[in-house]
């Protein structure tokens, strides 16, 4: 039960929609996958519906990233032992803080305003990550987790599933939030992949998919030969991929390959230069 000053009071600026079913949060806690001796961090604990059922998980910490001063507050008032309240935005948070020697599990229902950015920076900026769960606006779910060929496959599905192995575990419905949002929420669970299989360029990944979803109905031959770039244009062709292809049918290794040939291609001319 909250009390008369910590009534639930949702910013629309921040895109909130506080989750207010004990049951929803229970089940998005265990997702994690919880033992003891885990370092457990929630972005945007709110009201604290997720953060206590957090609590009753296994873990040695529990760190909150509050950007709403007032929930902040509130959120350091109610701490348990083990847990502690920080404000500060997520955006601005220093993901490359989480490494292989400084591991975290991670979960938070995001604000539909951020979901996209700040999942795209966990997965490619942290690198000691070891589980994810986050609940997004269900549209942005189904993108995170599309595959090639489909109507939500998109730059940010390839930039994501190069880094880590989403899955949309279930959907909610409005009721289960205060205010109740105009959409269904999704809850996914994200595994990070070894390195070997991550972005061996990611800087020019994003350059291309960029460059290449501004304009997916386009066929890969006519966005390369327009893009401006003669050494993108002389990588597709090494990768071998057929120009009428288009950017939704390619799969992540696809982009990553392309990527690698791009950056390639472009040390090569710098040598030409220097020598």
């Amino acid at each position: 039960m909250h009390t008369k000053n910590s009534a639930p009071r949702a910013k629309k600026s921040l895109g909130q929609h506080f989750l207010r079913q004990p049951g929803i949060c229970l089940r998005i806690a265990a997702l994690l996958h919880a033992q003891e001796g885990d370092k457990i961090l929630e972005i945007g604990p709110g009201p604290g519906a997720l953060t206590r059922a957090l609590e009753q998980q296994p873990h040695t910490l529990l760190l909150l990233l509050e950007k709403d001063a007032h929930w902040a507050r509130e959120r350091q008032k109610e701490a348990g032992m083990r847990t502690q309240s920080v404000l500060t935005d997520a955006l601005r948070f220093d993901w490359r803080r989480v490494t292989p020697e400084n591991p975290w599990k991670i979960a938070g229902n995001l604000p539909y305003n951020v979901a996209s950015p700040l999942i795209w920076d966990i997965v490619s900026l942290a690198t000691g990550w070891t589980r994810a769960v986050f609940m997004v606006q269900k549209e942005v779910g189904q993108r995170l987790a599309a595959q090639p060929g489909t109507a939500s496959y998109g730059a940010l599905s390839v930039w994501v599933q190069s880094f880590a192995r989403p899955r949309l575990e279930f959907t909610v419905g409005p009721g289960a939030f205060l205010p109740p949002p105009k959409v269904d929420s999704a809850v996914l669970t994200f595994l990070p992949r070894p390195p070997e299989e991550r972005p061996a360029a990611p800087k020019k990944l994003s350059h291309l998919l960029r460059i290449c979803f501004q304009q997916r109905r386009k066929q890969l031959g006519g966005i390369f030969r327009r893009c401006g770039q003669p050494s993108l244009e002389e990588a597709f062709f090494r990768t071998g991929l057929s120009p009428t292809l288009r950017p939704e049918n390619l799969s992540r290794e696809d982009f990553q390959r392309l990527a690698f040939f791009w950056a390639s291609q472009l040390d090569k001319e710098s040598q030409k230069v220097l020598s």
